[in-house]
């Protein structure tokens, strides 16, 4: 015998038969009511049968748990993408069934008995700004960024629109990799006592992707725009992503209609980004544009005697590392763990060793030469030979070019390097190059990547 409890209620199946029975009179109406809720069921999904085509009903309906509880027809799929089918497709014929049975319907995801998030569902959830705890507004947040002569106009422009305090609402950072331009958002966001949102490019696109999955755009929406200023460092991660794009110049509009604070940052400037129609980069110039130059010699000194690095070091290295903000950060990490771990400071010697990945070596003319033609794809042979072939003419005369830019060599000494030519040579080489500078950007450019290597 199979004993069933309902409510305190003993219910038995006697072996062999299929009813079922009470022990006490008052359950005859326990059972009556879970017979219902049987029949209810087994009717319902015939009553779903007879309204939709038999297939239809094999593949869609049948696998579905059907239940009741509380007056509601709870209607369980095993996914969410079976779910939204049978919503999309066959809601609204559900629901006329279920009220026939006076039940109200709630189509919902395994696991997970409740309404279906639609995409107009308006909760607010994870995307919450932090609000900034009272006592920790810093008044000294830009006494971290060192910053030369040629930076300050962009300093004095972040700092005045920490204190929202600025004729403009909209602010534009360009600068190469490494030139402070993170840093300067930083500064701001310990200066300000603003309700600040500060998000990466690469963030904004996970998040607005993720949104789109999850079904809380309008939620992502109001995070973005809960804010005084709002700061995307790396515009150009959105580039060639077209509903990030517009989602994006969406907000940025919205902001300033709003008259909140825009604090925008990427590698070169507004008219010059790649992957953006000129509607956008139209609006990006549309504030204050400001450039950040990468550190000179007398930054990258001052960033290292900062960081702990001896006087007489940090002198010698401000000369020979690259003009990069990063890069200087690594030295000093790297200094910093050889003393920790070694227990010994760091002289110029060791400095030399430790760095020797990084610290720029004296590059002889003939270096130059045979670097430039790698990049041109020219053999050294090729470029000090007498061939006459336009395009090994041109080489030799954009490698003079960049040799008497790049470097204190005479003419003769130029010469002497791209295959013996004569002074003359170089002279109409160089009164070439600059005839055709003036109309010809791709040679502009080409000369720039030259000196660069020579550099």
């Amino acid at each position: 015998m199979n004993l069933v409890f309902v409510r305190g209620v003993v219910l038995y199946y006697p072996q062999g038969n299929g009813k079922l029975f009470c022990k006490e009179g008052q359950g005859a109406k326990v059972m009556q009511v879970a017979t219902k809720q049987n029949i209810n069921i087994e009717s319902i999904k015939a009553t779903i049968a007879s309204k939709i085509d038999s297939a239809a009903f094999q593949t869609w309906i049948d696998p579905l748990q059907l239940s009741v509880c509380q007056n509601c027809l709870n209607v369980v799929a095993q996914n969410q993408f079976t779910a939204d089918y049978v919503k999309r497709e066959y809601g609204k014929i559900l629901g006329n069934i279920a009220a026939d049975f006076s039940l109200d319907i709630n189509i919902c995801v395994n696991g997970n008995i409740g309404a279906i998030k639609t995409a107009n569902d308006n909760v607010v959830c994870e995307f919450v700004p932090q609000k900034k705890k009272s006592g920790t507004k810093q008044h000294n947040g830009f006494d971290k960024f060192i910053s030369c002569d040629e930076n300050m106009f962009a300093v004095a422009a972040c700092k005045k629109m920490a204190m929202s305090d600025a004729s403009f609402s909209q602010l534009f950072i360009y600068g190469a990799s490494g030139c402070g331009k993170s840093m300067l958002l930083d500064c701001m966001c310990n200066d300000s006592d603003k309700r600040i949102v500060k998000m990466s490019g690469g963030q904004f696109v996970a998040d607005f992707a993720r949104s789109l999955r999850d079904k809380t755009i309008f939620s992502f929406k109001d995070y973005c725009r809960n804010c005084d200023i709002f700061m995307l460092d790396d515009v150009c991660a959105l580039a060639g992503k077209r509903a990030t794009m517009d989602e994006f110049l969406q907000l940025v509009l919205d902001l300033k209609n709003a008259g909140k604070g825009i604090v925008l940052t990427a590698n070169v400037a507004p008219n010059a980004l790649t992957g953006f129609d000129r509607r956008i980069q139209s609006l990006f110039a549309s504030g204050l544009v400001v450039d950040v130059i990468a550190p000179n010699a007398f930054v990258r000194r001052s960033m290292l005697i900062r960081g702990g690095v001896k006087s007489d070091v940090a002198d010698e290295l401000a000369k020979r590392i690259a003009a990069d903000g990063h890069l200087v950060d690594g030295i000093i990490n790297k200094i910093k763990t050889y003393t920790e771990l070694m227990g010994e400071s760091v002289d110029m010697d060791v400095a030399s060793r430790l760095l020797g990945d990084v610290l720029s070596k004296n590059k002889t003319p003939i270096a130059m030469v045979k670097a430039m033609c790698e990049k041109m794809s020219l053999s050294y042979d090729e470029i000090c030979g007498n061939s006459r072939a336009r395009r090994l003419v041109r080489a030799r005369q954009i490698m003079m070019a960049a040799l008497k830019d790049s470097t204190n060599l005479s003419l003769s000494e130029i010469g002497n390097v791209c295959g013996g030519r004569d002074h003359a040579t170089v002279v109409y080489a160089l009164s070439q190059i600059e005839k055709q500078k003036a109309c010809d950007l791709i040679l502009n450019a080409e000369i720039d990547d030259m000196i660069k290597i020579c550099k």
